[in-house]
């Protein structure tokens, strides 16, 4: 047995001394009441050790195998992009003091914590047009199942609509959250890349607790939120959107369409693509289901000197009350997240901000036009953000493999998800790529098409 080891150290005295005061004389006495003939009576088959210098060099030309956004131009988004992150941000958050924060359970010495998600919870209102905001989630497709049990517990009905244009995995989740909570999900048709508003009102009942849909949604196109609201009123349904929190610096505030619930992801403000996560959700109403908000609520308030302070005002979770009056699982938040996405939004500011969404349906138009030029049919009947569907005469699964060799990662394979999208890629520009990367990921499409005529 090694006699010593690099984070915990175990020395031949040591082994000794604990044998001693257990009173055992070997290792190999502590596992008598094992029969013999089930026990390893060989080396076991891993590798010899390594010195850590070589072992370190090893792991990096593992890890350099990887396809990332050092050397890579994505034109991957469906949930998770690459924007612009400040330096500022990992500075930041890299601080002990937040890099290590649990929930501020204490206020009188979690100030700093409590102020930061109060900022957070104060710039997720000022975009989405909402009167209060929790202190986060894990991820917007979670908030969105949350805002549906939210909406069925305050409803007392039976059901809710969603378009088929949300993101696929957050209908996913949805349908696996209603099961368990014995509600129905009814799926709303497209037309092409927008939800069908005809099909909607056709769908819609007196059951009905939620019409739910994206903003932009999962194909980049804009859904008609004020008519939407308007056919949700018919029954006295609510309103809830997921929206992207960069597309609402240019787009008019979902809260200011008539949303009474909206959610999302805050991915897009200061927090890495990291392969897929982790993310940080938001969750935002309208102030008369504030007590009902799942997870917890930091509020302003002063002290006995007049002094501004911190405090959790809310905390509406199973832990806190009555299991079976409990709409909400989620017993946690994800402050340091929400905290590099705080930072990001200041360090831009509210012009910075808008100029980086301008420049995500700038360039998204910009590619667009090319493909459009170059023979390629661009799907989308809406306006978009800063995604769009291209037709394709190849597989996408071929295409984004070939575009590999060019160092370009392209765009989601639709037809994963949709039967109607079978060659369809989802392209996503985000501000990151330039004028060449673009003109590049053309010229390379191109010659795929071209090789496989």
């Amino acid at each position: 047995m090694t006699s010593s080891y690099r984070y915990l150290p175990d020395t031949e005295q040591d082994q000794q001394e604990m044998l001693e005061f257990i009173g055992i004389t070997s290792i190999e006495d502590l596992f008598d009441d094992i029969p013999e003939d089930i026990r390893l009576n060989s080396q076991l088959s891993i590798p010899e050790s390594i010195p850590e210098s070589l072992l370190y060099q090893k792991m990096y030309r593992l890890a350099s195998q990887n396809k990332n956004a050092n050397h890579y131009s994505i034109f991957l988004g469906a949930g998770t992009y690459d924007h612009y992150i400040p330096s500022v941000v990992n500075h930041m958050i890299s601080r002990s003091e937040f890099y290590t924060a649990y929930t501020p359970y204490q206020p009188e010495i979690s100030q700093g914590e409590l102020q930061a998600i109060f900022e957070f919870q104060t710039m997720v209102c000022e975009m989405t047009g909402m009167d209060v905001a929790n202190s986060s989630m894990y991820d917007s497709f979670t908030a969105f199942a949350e805002a549906a049990s939210l909406a069925i517990a305050s409803s007392r009905r039976s059901k809710v609509l969603t378009s088929k244009a949300v993101h696929p995995e957050s209908r996913a989740i949805l349908q696996t959250v209603a099961q368990g909570q014995g509600y129905q999900v009814e799926e709303v048709d497209l037309i092409i890349d927008y939800t069908d508003l005809e099909k909607l009102k056709e769908q819609i009942d007196d059951q009905t607790a939620a019409v739910m849909v994206q903003y932009p949604n999962f194909f980049g196109s804009i859904e008609d939120l004020a008519e939407i609201k308007k056919i949700s009123d018919t029954k006295g349904a609510l309103l809830i959107v997921s929206a992207n929190p960069l597309a609402l610096a240019l787009l008019e505030a979902p809260g200011k369409l008539g949303a009474d619930i909206v959610v999302g992801d805050m991915q897009p403000f200061g927090i890495p693509m990291s392969f897929g996560g982790p993310h940080c959700g938001y969750f935002a109403v309208k102030k008369n289901f504030m007590r009902k908000v799942p997870g917890r609520i930091v509020g302003q308030t002063t002290d006995e000197e007049g002094k501004r302070g911190f405090v959790l005002t809310l905390q509406a979770r199973e832990q806190h009350i009555r299991r079976e009056k409990a709409s909400s699982n989620i017993c946690s938040n994800q402050a340091l997240n929400a905290l590099a996405s705080a930072i990001c939004m200041t360090a831009l500011g509210k012009q910075g901000v808008r100029q980086m969404a301008q420049l995500n349906v700038d360039k998204a138009n910009y590619m667009a036009t090319r493909l459009q030029e170059n023979g390629f049919k661009v799907v989308n009947h809406a306006s978009f953000f800063n995604e769009f569907i291209v037709e394709l005469p190849v597989s996408v699964s071929l295409a984004n493999e070939e575009l590999l060799h060019s160092s370009i990662i392209g765009g989601f394979d639709l037809g994963k998800d949709y039967e109607m999208f079978q060659r369809h890629m989802l392209i996503a520009v985000t501000e990151q790529r330039t004028k060449g990367e673009i003109d590049q990921f053309i010229s390379a499409l191109e010659a795929i098409v071209n090789a496989g005529e």
